[in-house]
């Protein structure tokens, strides 16, 4: 007998037996469990931001959550609000085909530094 547990073996997740899981598996049920995104939403939402908007609205906004489909993003001008808002239906057309149907379903724009 080696002294070592079971789980600290990597034996003992919940009778499995199959060792360690990824990290981002762990990640991303926990993050479900709190109402947000999994990893790869999450990735093609703030990784595609700049395709969503174009370059110049871009330079000027940033997504900063998402959880139980809203989007929050930020803006560095109060014009920036106005014109993100006035785009949300193009936004969200946009964002369900980088990141799903119904990924998000709201965007809430907000005025703050970056």
């Amino acid at each position: 007998m080696s002294g070592r547990r079971d789980d600290e073996a990597g034996e003992g997740h919940g009778g499995e037996g199959h060792g360690p899981r990824p990290l981002g598996d762990s990640l991303d049920r926990v993050a479900r469990s709190l109402g947000g995104p999994g990893a790869a939403m999450l990735g093609a939402v703030f990784s595609h931001w700049a395709d969503v908007v174009g370059p110049v609205v871009a330079d000027h906004s940033w997504p900063v959550s998402l959880a139980r489909g809203v989007l929050v993003v930020g803006v560095d001008e109060p014009i920036w609000h106005t014109q993100l808002t006035y785009l949300q239906a193009d936004i969200l057309e946009r964002l369900g085909s980088v990141a799903g149907a119904g990924a998000v379903t709201r965007v809430e724009v907000r005025v703050r530094a970056r």
